[in-house]
């Protein structure tokens, strides 16, 4: 059937740069919360790279299948993983390091896809299909980071981007958007549902993805 065949594919090429960009976005968060005091993600198992601790049956498994399945593109989410503000040592100032983490582990990540494309572009001449393969996923891994990087970093709590925003502002207005959490994800699906969201979102997506590009090498990029 061709569009399973297709669909095998995408995902051969989408699958490791998804899981790699969730896990690590994630593994990210616990391992700077335990730098600046809380070890709770360790001691519930989290402060791990291993996917399987990460993976959420919706946001990993179905909702990235089923989008690739019908779109040909894929999103998807892992588990938050827990942190206890109260554990950290200046709460307000380590909240929004931990925060910032995630996004920025996405920006480490497309760039090392990115590096891995330059090298298979100057290196990869005799590995034929493989390196075909290889570039591909570079791609897959530069656009799914961008994507998280840029989207996390929205200012709408419990987005990583509302935690930092949260911990910058003055405390009143802090609180003020700190109530918006039990709200933020209804938010974020208005915004998608209502079609505004992406065409706030893309063009800072494809400034990163062109930066990405242009600082690794890429030919062509």
């Amino acid at each position: 059937m061709p569009g399973l065949e297709e669909f095998a594919r995408k995902l051969a090429v989408w699958a490791i740069p998804v899981l790699f960009a969730i896990t690590l976005h994630e593994a990210s968060h616990g391992y700077v919360a335990r730098r600046y005091g809380d070890r709770t993600a360790e001691m519930l198992g989290r402060l791990t790279l291993n996917p399987v601790k990460h993976i959420d049956p919706i946001g990993t498994v179905l909702v990235p299948a089923t989008m690739l399945l019908l779109t040909g593109f894929i999103f998807g989410w892992a588990k938050p993983v827990p942190v206890n503000t109260r554990n950290l040592r200046n709460p307000r100032r380590d909240m929004v390091i931990v925060a910032a983490a995630g996004p920025l582990s996405n920006v480490a990540m497309a760039l090392g896809w990115g590096l891995l494309m330059s090298l298979t572009a100057a290196f990869g001449a005799g590995l034929g299909s493989t390196a075909q393969w290889l570039f591909a996923m570079g791609q897959a891994g530069i656009t799914i980071n961008a994507i998280l990087a840029v989207f996390n970093l929205l200012p709408i709590p419990p987005l990583d981007g509302g935690r930092v925003a949260s911990g910058l502002l003055p405390v009143r207005m802090s609180d003020r958007l700190d109530a918006v959490e039990p709200y933020g994800v209804f938010i974020v699906l208005g915004l998608l549902f209502i079609g505004v969201l992406w065409p706030i979102l893309w063009p800072a997506i494809e400034v990163l993805q062109l930066l990405v590009y242009t600082v690794t090498g890429v030919p062509g990029g």
